[in-house]
């Protein structure tokens, strides 16, 4: 589910190894909020996150809302935030490292990352779930707002556009764009930077500082209650037969 290795420069390299596109399901959520926890108290030294196979993450597994139903949709979104505010304030230096589609979930774990490398290769990024018929928990609408500004994360939400990665760099989703086959070296060798050269209390301050105020607790029982509604009255059912042609 997630495979965690150390670099001979000290990395920690996460990597997402769930199903053919890493999609955000209870348990996956689960492991990564344990995985950064768990960073967040170990020594300082820099973290990349990525994705094994053709993608980063294609997002929330719809299909596991769609056959979990209100029972399923009450414990999974709960852990969802929880798996990106764990992500979002580690305090360790983290690079994400974007080797495929990064789409609506996954989209918002590159956001809580402080340096976003992206693939040149083919893939997508963006925030379709109000296409989806599902709106994103509060917490997930703060961070992209923070990694892109608020203008772009609402124009991003009511539009649903995927961006390639050339208009993902110009519009804030990522940092830097690299070759597909340099793109876990060239993250790896920012997060040695950012380890190495900027002192651990420094950079956890600094980092807290940023961050402290941009989550605002939110009740999650209106977004609960219309992820809950689309489950049973075949929105997201729709959207999955349209789009990915599984009746």
């Amino acid at each position: 589910m997630i495979s965690i290795s150390r670099t001979a420069e000290d990395v920690t390299v996460v990597t997402l190894n769930h199903g053919k596109v890493n999609a955000l399901d209870l348990e996956l959520c689960q492991a990564i909020a344990a995985t950064f926890r768990e960073l967040a108290s170990a020594p300082h030294g820099g973290v990349v996150l990525t994705g094994a196979g053709s993608a980063f993450s294609a997002g929330v597994d719809l299909w596991r809302i769609v056959e979990g139903g209100p029972a399923y949709v009450r414990e999974f979104l709960p852990a969802l935030v929880d798996a990106f505010e764990a992500l979002f304030f580690c305090p360790q230096p983290v690079v994400v490292a974007v080797n495929g589609h990064a789409i609506a979930g996954g989209c918002v774990m590159v956001a809580c990352a402080d340096y976003r490398l992206m693939s040149t290769g083919r893939l997508g990024i963006g925030i379709p779930e109000l296409v989806v018929g599902v709106p994103f928990p509060a917490a997930a609408w703060d961070v992209m707002a923070y990694a892109v500004g608020a203008q772009e994360a609402r124009r991003a939400a009511f539009t649903g556009t995927i961006y390639q990665p050339v208009d993902a760099l110009a519009l804030g989703y990522a940092d830097e764009l690299t070759a597909p086959e340099a793109l876990l070296d060239k993250a790896v060798s920012h997060a040695t930077r950012l380890a190495s050269t900027i002192p651990a209390a420094t950079f956890r301050l600094t980092k807290r500082t940023l961050r402290t105020k941009v989550i605002q607790s939110a009740d999650l029982t209106e977004v609960m209650q219309l992820w809950e509604e689309r489950a049973a009255d075949g929105w997201i059912r729709d959207y999955l037969s349209r789009t990915l042609h599984r009746g």
